[in-house]
């Protein structure tokens, strides 16, 4: 079996430095603005991956200097009820970003809820009127998944200048902004998803390629052309006789594409690292905005 030779693209590492620069800037603006910044991030249900990952962002809160203000529901938890919360943490001078922990119980209407919160505290960057700043190439929020594959072909100098990225994926959270963001840095850019005709045929056209679907090993290595950027967006918890505990994989065959690809994306330690390093980023920026 060849040996893998693609550069690893560590988002890991990129995320701690980025933790690490807003430690430094915290206590500065502290003094000025008079408290630390505060993320509320809400939680309904039990969902264990979704517990998992409220915890991380919870932990990384902590570790920057930040305030959590972080609410746990349980599942039955009403509409109205979360609406009520939203508006309270509106209007709470303390808290700079709100987060609502998707995906929410059945009953709930997620993107009333997202729509119900202060675009200023948006810390996903998920209201329309973020999203709708993205469109038009204004500042604004930006949806934290995509913004984290952005930082991260930056921090390794890779300019996405003419060349012909493919996402596959069009979600609202992260297929969609992320197409809209490389159009900004001048791609030339293709979405892809679950009813394209010879998916294969498209993704090896791929100087970039970026699969965000949470679909294992989809991306298998005679569907990467030699030499492409791949960024595996995708998450999935695998059980097998080998872990029958289960372990994270992404949508890409990690060990056959690093054969090929020139930097590849580990799952885990490559985008989920960034996605919650770009939250506390944008709870940084509105936080920011207190200084007159």
């Amino acid at each position: 079996m060849s040996v893998a030779t693609a550069k690893i693209l560590d988002g890991k590492a990129l995320a701690q430095k980025i933790q690490n620069n807003l430690k430094a800037q915290i206590p500065t603006l502290q003094e000025q603005i008079g408290r630390s910044p505060g993320l509320a991030v809400l939680m309904v249900g039990d969902n264990p991956a979704s517990a998992a990952y409220v915890r991380n962002k919870e932990k990384a809160c902590i570790n920057v200097g930040m305030a959590s203000f972080g609410r746990h529901f349980p599942t039955e938890t009403t509409q109205t009820e979360l609406e009520s919360v939203i508006h309270e943490l509106n209007q709470d001078s303390r808290v700079d970003g709100i987060l609502v922990q998707l995906p929410l119980p059945k009953h709930l209407d997620a993107v009333s809820l997202l729509h119900q919160i202060d675009p200023d505290k948006d810390a996903d960057g998920l209201h329309p009127t973020n999203l709708g700043k993205l469109v038009r190439g204004e500042m604004g929020l930006r949806s934290c998944t995509p913004a984290g594959v952005m930082e991260l072909l930056k921090e390794y100098n890779i300019s996405v200048q003419g060349k012909h990225s493919v996402v596959i994926g069009r979600s609202i959270l992260v297929g969609k902004p992320l197409a809209l963001m490389l159009l900004e840095e001048n791609a030339t850019v293709t979405v892809a998803h679950s009813r394209t005709i010879d998916l294969a045929s498209m993704t090896r056209q791929a100087d970039i390629l970026i699969p965000a679907v949470g679909k294992p090993n989809l991306i298998t290595k005679d569907m990467v052309k030699p030499g492409a950027i791949v960024i595996d967006v995708g998450i999935n918890r695998v059980v097998d006789e080998v872990t029958p505990k289960g372990r994270l994989v992404g949508d890409v065959a990690y060990d056959e594409v690093a054969q090929v690809a020139e930097y590849i994306t580990p799952v885990p330690g490559g985008v989920g690292p960034m996605t919650v390093a770009m939250l506390l980023q944008n709870t940084f920026l509105s936080y920011k905005k207190k200084v007159t």
